[in-house]
């Protein structure tokens, strides 16, 4: 008779003739080491100590155990790491190394005044979510929620962290504006179905220069996508031209952007405009034989070709008067594709395939980055019922973005991570084993032995060194 071999639940398979023992009684473990790359950034630019300063605390100091900073950290380094929502953070409260990240001087939770809380050094969702859920008029007198965002001094900072991090003042920038969807699935306020994206949802606008965050705006969907754009940029400007009063300054769009407003207020403040301009049979016409010419390219060598025609162009009711317009008249194996830009930079300033090729195709960047934030650092996670809190979500993944883009500017510099996205940052650089050890004196923090980018690591650690702390 053949013997029973009783298998226990959860058991693993035998190595040969070794049995797999497995179990959570490894001590204080973290996946998350990498988190100390995430401090030493915050230490050095305090991005998040003046975030927290745009808050307003109306809560009794004397018998609070996580001021703002610490809140706001746990959340954006939350964020950071992959945590997207503010539920995983009853579980992240008892996490020593998110502790130490964020600041907490008793990283084992000990020092909490209630026994119950004791052992969980960090906050969990139900005073996280005070951050977002707090009204615009609260007072001291509220019951729960009391801690205050001003907007207006998060857009600022965003502007402020873009000009700090310029050692010297450059002659030219370009500012991208840029919309997209942000799907909602609730009964979210301002909720509107877009035709468009074939989906209720929200139209946040954003403004990047290069890989630097300006301006993230929630807005609804019942709106053209260019709504607001003037406003934004005009504050932005104007908060850049404090400081830089001489830099000449881009404003560069899709054809979403090709506005009368836009381009009147760029013409009459000093700001040079790039925008794309949706084609129709009047600028076809312009470029007839280009286009002929384009196809008579194509057809010889059975390759792309692309022909440029610089001209002066006006619509026939909205634009004030005739302005310089690129179009590229491009012949592919599917046919014909024209494209349109229309510009205030003269052709002697950058004549016409420059313009269109290497200066207005790199916008696509942008998209890039309007991707690492909705895609990696969850921007797209508006599902509190306000417009306001979800606004408030926004401004963390923003920070989130703003923290790791600095990491990637200042500490992966000559690595072969430098042009990294978020999600291969936190991946190979974040998401390492750590065991912690807390004593009175000291914090052991023992990498895995086995983590394969230990070099890039030491390398960022030497970088991030050298970067002076912002007093």
């Amino acid at each position: 008779m053949k013997t029973e071999c009783t298998k226990k639940n959860g058991s693993f398979q035998a190595l040969g003739r070794r049995e797999i023992v497995a179990d959570f009684n490894g001590g204080t473990i973290t996946s998350d080491g990498g988190a100390l790359l995430l401090r030493e950034v915050e230490q050095r630019r305090k991005i998040l100590q003046r975030f927290s300063q745009c808050f307003t605390d109306y809560r009794d100091q004397g018998r609070i155990e996580h001021n703002v900073l610490t809140l706001v950290s746990q959340r954006v380094f939350g964020l950071a790491l992959g945590y997207e929502d503010i539920n995983d953070h009853d579980q992240l409260a008892s996490d020593k190394m998110l502790a130490v990240a964020v600041g907490k001087t008793d990283p084992t939770g000990m020092d909490r005044k209630s026994k119950k809380d004791q052992g969980k050094p960090l906050a969990g969702k139900s005073t996280l979510n005070r951050l977002e859920l707090t009204p615009a008029n609260a007072t001291s007198q509220d019951p729960y929620k009391k801690i205050v965002l001003a907007p207006e001094s998060v857009d600022n900072l965003f502007v402020d962290v873009f000009l700090d991090s310029h050692t010297e003042i450059p002659e030219e920038i370009l500012l991208d504006v840029d919309a997209t969807d942000d799907p909602l699935h609730g009964n979210q306020e301002g909720k509107f179905f877009h035709g468009y994206y074939k989906a209720y949802c929200y139209l946040p606008l954003y403004i990047f220069c290069g890989e630097h965050l300006l301006c993230a705006r929630l807005r609804t969907a019942n709106i053209d996508a260019a709504a607001g754009t003037v406003e934004e940029v005009e504050r932005v400007i104007q908060r850049i031209r404090q400081v830089w009063p001489n830099v000449k300054i881009i404003v560069r769009g899709d054809s979403g952007f090709c506005r009368e407003n836009i381009m009147t207020w760029c013409e009459d403040n000093d700001v040079h405009f790039l925008l794309g301009v949706a084609k129709n049979s009047r600028l076809a016409k312009e470029i007839e034989e280009e286009l002929a010419l384009a196809k008579a390219l194509y057809q010889c060598s059975g390759q792309s070709s692309r022909v440029f025609k610089d001209f002066s162009y006006k619509t026939l009711d909205t634009w004030r008067w005739r302005r310089r317009v690129v179009g590229k008249a491009e012949h592919l194996p599917g046919g014909s594709n024209p494209r349109f830009v229309v510009t205030s930079l003269k052709a002697e300033e950058c004549e016409a395939q420059e313009l269109y090729e290497k200066v207005y195709c790199a916008r696509g960047d942008m998209e890039n980055r309007i991707k690492e934030q909705q895609l990696m650092l969850f921007a797209d996670r508006t599902s509190t019922h306000k417009i306001r809190s979800n606004q408030i979500r926004l401004y963390f993944s923003s920070l989130a973005y703003m923290l790791v883009q600095a990491l990637r500017r200042l500490g992966l510099v000559d690595t072969e991570m430098a042009k990294a996205q978020c999600d291969t940052i936190r991946l190979k650089l974040f998401k390492i084993g750590a065991r912690v050890r807390v004593t009175a004196r000291k914090v052991w923090v023992s990498f895995a032995e086995g983590y394969p980018y230990k070099a890039i690591f030491t390398q960022v650690m030497n970088n991030m060194e050298k970067i002076p702390i912002i007093s």
